[in-house]
């Protein structure tokens, strides 16, 4: 039997295995280390306790093969990683920024010379512009570099290597309409498609009702369930929701095939999904059901319904998670209007 492939968000030489009663563990291992069998889940700041003294140095260094040069970009993004305040991030950021860092370090300019290499010290606004403008076919991956260049250039500003965080006064891009919102007509199609009793239906169902993101569905276990709600701490911002449970989300679990893992959704062989996966496996569901969405689209979608039933942005942050009005606002943005002119309408002249 082939070894289990690393999920791809946990940090490096950290791998998943099942324990002899059938759950999922995680551990480190590095060749001339000590195996390190973690306690706590990724993503909580004990799992992180656990990591820094699970390696040698306190901290994971930087993959590049190249020799880093002191006051380098490589130096400055070495020490960004050794650092507390990159520790105490989630395990899915760390993941995230380190990638776009080290891919943004690994280019090179006209005469050949990586990035990586260049002064951090010297680093000016028109410069680090120039370099997010070679993304500008893709905006949306230029607003991520420029997002983890101002995290890499605020430990510059900290190290006392620049008085200004130049990424800051760099301009960000349009990135348009963003994932599709799925439309009432869409969900009820992919519900006609796929019917209760199957794995693609319970997901759809359980995040309508959670409104949960990605990495929060592939992770979500039975005891986030208690007493007819959902209890689901939102890896984004840590708020936790308590959210009653649907008649149509009980009669899609309930239907399920019996399992005797921890995790709801799980695929053919009983394993959870890693978020990668699960959000491959359900846009082909969606493909099946002749729906163009992905499961962040149905977050949207959700955030668009309580929208239109008329809820306040306190009532819509209490079951999507969002930390801000404004944010729980532009998802809700294109709510139905005409349905929503109706009502006020309603309520300034009365019923026509």
């Amino acid at each position: 039997m082939p070894p289990r492939k690393p999920r791809r968000w946990l940090p490096e030489n950290v791998s998943t295995y099942r324990d002899r009663h059938g759950r999922t563990r995680y551990r480190y291992r590095k060749t001339g280390e000590k195996t390190h069998h973690f306690k706590a889940d990724p993503g909580t700041p004990e799992f992180l306790e656990e990591l820094a003294a699970a390696t040698s140095q306190g901290s994971i260094a930087i993959r590049s093969p190249h020799q880093v040069s002191p006051g380098s970009m490589d130096d400055l993004a070495n020490k960004l990683f050794a650092s507390p305040r990159w520790l105490r991030m989630k395990s899915t950021s760390q993941y995230t920024y380190r990638r776009i860092i080290e891919r943004y370090l690994e280019r090179v300019d006209k005469r050949g010379v990586r990035y990586g290499t260049y002064p951090a010290k010297r680093a000016t606004v028109g410069v680090l512009d120039a370099h997010i403008a070679e993304l500008a076919k893709t905006p949306a991956s230029a607003n991520n570099l420029r997002k983890a260049l101002k995290r890499l250039f605020d430990y510059a500003v900290k190290l006392g290597w620049l008085t200004t965080n130049p990424a800051t006064l760099t301009d960000s891009f349009n990135t348009g309409p963003g994932f599709h919102k799925w439309t009432d007509e869409e969900i009820a199609r992919f519900r006609a498609y796929h019917p209760i009793g199957t794995v693609a239906r319970a997901v759809l169902e359980i995040a309508l009702n959670t409104a949960a993101r990605r990495c929060n569905l592939a992770n979500i276990e039975r005891d986030h369930l208690r007493d007819g709600r959902w209890y689901i701490q939102h890896v984004k911002g840590t708020n936790e929701t308590s959210v009653v449970l649907t008649k149509e989300t009980r009669a899609a679990i309930e239907a399920l095939p019996e399992t005797h893992s921890r995790f709801l959704i799980v695929n053919q062989r009983g394993d959870p999904y890693t978020t990668e996966s699960l959000g491959n496996r359900f846009r082909k569901w969606a493909n099946e059901a002749d729906c163009p969405g992905s499961l962040h689209g149905l977050r949207k979608a959700i955030s668009r319904q309580l929208a239109e039933s008329g809820a306040t942005d306190a009532e819509g942050r209490s079951i999507t998670g969002h930390k801000k009005n404004a944010t729980f606002a532009h998802y809700a943005a294109k709510a139905d209007r005409k349905r929503l002119a109706d009502t006020a309408m309603k309520k300034l002249f009365g019923e026509p």
